[in-house]
């Protein structure tokens, strides 16, 4: 059942003040990546058993899958059932009419990425879609988030390296973070000082010093998209910095994926998979659960 205006802009007060208390008390909200109903039970169980704040989110491809409005119910249906503090981010919102209807679902947090769809966006069009979206997110007082150019990967699993050197020319700089916000008004600044969307053979390096600048030009949020295959050292370091929003996908797909495998091998006669899908759910949430930590989130539910 759709959501009144009036619980909308109560939910949006509700996460505004959490992302204040979590840039206060030095930790930040995981967003996690919703695939299906199996991946939202095992960020719910996870939420639940860690006593931590989370958001889920969904991309176009997702809400094109599942449906906004039925992501927001079963958000909603989870959340009174287990009683956690749960949000939605609507993740790479490649349209303003997107973010808009984002905005009208419901949905707490959005993302607009015109870059996203158009990798040679002009700074000035992102800068417009996104002046847009902050004025219409008024509506409901969802939080917006943006970035002013192409940020890099996919949310897959690769088997080729990244060049670091390569990715160091699309790195956040100080100046241009601040001009950005001060042109857009966004709440949450998507920074990139090394965090790549995907999962890769080696490590991903954050420039910690890089992060430090762009914390100290600007008062908003500060959100790292592209956690996966991040060691955790970084995260409890950004955390400590100012960083109050992390994206969490591939991690989690690669050990649903895996899990799902190894369980239909040793199951070649079982038809009803819904009765594997508990293996798969626990080795999700032990992924968001290993996410929670690192970010700080255990137990700051009040």
């Amino acid at each position: 059942m759709p959501l009144t205006l009036q619980q909308m802009r109560k939910n949006c007060e509700e996460a505004r003040a959490l992302m204040a208390r979590a840039r206060a008390e030095k930790f930040a909200l995981g967003a996690f990546n919703l695939d299906n109903q199996e991946t939202l039970k095992a960020v719910v169980h996870a939420a639940a058993n860690k006593k931590a704040p989370v958001l889920v989110e969904v991309s176009k491809g997702e809400v094109d899958a599942l449906g906004a409005h039925n992501v927001r119910d079963m958000v909603d249906n989870y959340r009174a059932e287990f009683g956690v503090q749960i949000f939605i981010n609507l993740d790479h919102s490649p349209s303003v009419a997107d973010a808009k209807a984002g905005i009208e679902a419901g949905f707490e947090f959005i993302h607009i990425d015109v870059s996203q769809a158009n990798h040679d966006a002009t700074d000035e069009e992102i800068v417009a879609a996104t002046k847009q979206v902050v004025e219409y997110a008024k509506l409901t007082g969802a939080l917006v988030e943006s970035e002013p150019h192409y940020f890099g990967g996919s949310s897959n699993v690769h088997d080729e390296a990244f060049d670091y050197e390569t990715i160091k020319k699309t790195f956040s700089t100080p100046e241009g973070t601040k001009a950005f916000v001060e042109a857009t008004g966004i709440d949450t600044y998507a920074a990139a000082v090394g965090n790549l969307h995907g999962k890769y053979p080696v490590p991903k390096k954050l420039d910690l010093e890089l992060l430090q600048q762009v914390r100290n030009v600007i008062d908003c949020n500060i959100s790292l998209h592209g956690g996966s295959g991040t060691p955790g050292h970084y995260f409890v370091d950004a955390v400590k910095i100012g960083v109050t929003k992390i994206n969490i996908n591939s991690d989690m797909r690669y050990a649903y994926r895996k899990t799902l495998e190894k369980v239909l091998a040793e199951n070649p006669d079982e038809f009803a998979v819904v009765k594997l899908m508990d293996t798969v759910i626990d080795a999700v949430q032990e992924v968001v659960e290993s996410k929670i930590d690192m970010f700080n989130s255990a137990g700051k539910v009040v």
